[in-house]
This record gives structure tokens, sequence and C-alpha cells, in this order.
């Protein structure tokens, strides 16, 4: 009679393997699926962070735009007012009236204006109707403006970028989280299937969550 392991044995040898073998695997499953939650947390607050930054900035740039654009309205109402004086004295002949009021141009205006009269503006119907419309007058305020909204406008942007950033390392969060619980309820399995199952869900959302981590910037 052989003295080998019977049947029973070795089908009862192999089910203690297999058990060994799924508890190592919710154990790995336990761990990856803690380390990577923590570092997706981590990284969607700091992303949160960022875009906090980026809309505060956002913010501050806005209203220097917004404080540029008013003094740049209100140089232009300036102008607009002394050359209608001007305009008024040349059309009177009064022309020490008219030099006063020349001088008192702000630089920007002058350099327009004197442009404007290359023109012959008093006898050519085609010339542009005032220096606030040449080429020549640019004023450094609006300039400044455009920069100052262009700024604000690309923080922006980069706030929601950064958000939804966020919003990705959060579904990640969770993503990890379910591989976590699955990993924790597979034991409470007697069926060696089910458990077999549980485990490999959570497997399957480990490699997901992975695999969209890695398509993610770093904070």
């Amino acid at each position: 009679m052989s003295d080998g392991p019977t049947f029973p044995s070795a089908r009862a040898a192999w089910a203690k393997h297999a058990d060994r073998i799924l508890e190592v695997a919710a154990v790995v499953l336990l761990g990856a699926g803690t380390v990577l939650a923590a570092w997706s947390g981590y990284q969607s607050s700091l992303w949160n962070g960022i875009q906090a930054g980026d809309y505060v900035r956002g913010s501050g740039e806005r209203v220097e735009a917004t404080r540029a654009t008013t003094a740049a309205g209100q140089e232009r109402l300036y102008d607009s007012q002394v050359f209608s004086q001007w305009l008024n004295a040349h059309d009177a002949g009064n022309e020490r009236l008219a030099g006063i009021y020349e001088r008192r141009f702000r630089q920007e205006f002058r350099v327009a204006f004197q442009a404007w009269l290359k023109t012959d503006p008093f006898t050519d119907p085609n010339a542009p109707p005032g220096p606030l419309f040449m080429a020549e007058f640019v004023q450094a305020s609006a300039q400044e403006g455009e920069r100052h909204e262009a700024a604000a406008a690309d923080l922006i942007a980069a706030g929601e970028a950064a958000n939804e950033i966020s919003d990705h390392y959060v579904l990640y969060t969770v993503v990890f989280a379910t591989v976590l619980f699955l990993a924790a309820i597979a034991d409470r399995f007697k069926w060696r299937a089910a458990r077999i199952a549980v485990l490999a869900m959570g497997g399957i959302l480990l490699v997901f969550g992975v695999v969209g981590l890695v398509g993610l910037p770093l904070a």
C-alpha cells in the first residue's frame, strides 16, 4: 500500500495554499490602496491650494485692470475736453488761447495731435476727425489695463484647470477607497470563488486608478 498523500489531503493542502494566496492579495490591495488613496488626497489638497492662489492673483490683476482702464477713460475724457477748447479757440482765431490749451495737452495726446495736423484736417475732408482717432494716439494706461486683464484671464483659466485636476484626484481617491473596502470585506466571504471575485474587482480598480494617476500632473 502506498505511503504517499491521499487525494483528500492533497486537496486540503491546495485549498490552504490558495487561501494564503488570497490573504496575501488582500494585504497587497489594502497596502496599495491605503498609500494611493492618501497620495491622491494629498495631491487634491495641493491643487486646491494652487486653484485658490490663482483665483486670488487673478482677482488682483482684474482690480488693477479696472484701475488702469478707469484712468485711461479719465485721460481720454480730459484729452477730448482740452482739444475741444483748443478747437473752439482756433476757430475763433484766438491763437493765444489756443496755445494755452495746447500747452496743457498730455504728451501722449500731443504726439497724436501733431500727427493729426499733418493730415491737413481743416481742408481735407478725408482727414481723421481728431487726434483721438490717430494710430499715434497710444495710452500707456490703456495698455496696462489690457496687460492686467490678459494676466487675470490667464490666472483664472489656470485656476479652473487646477480645480479640474483636483477633481480628478478626488475621483481616484474614491477609487482607492473602494479598493480598500473590497480588500477588507474579502475575508468575510467563506466561499472562495466569491473572495476571488471581490479581490479581482479590487485589483481591476487598483490598476484603473494607477493608470489614471500616471496621466495627472503633480503639484
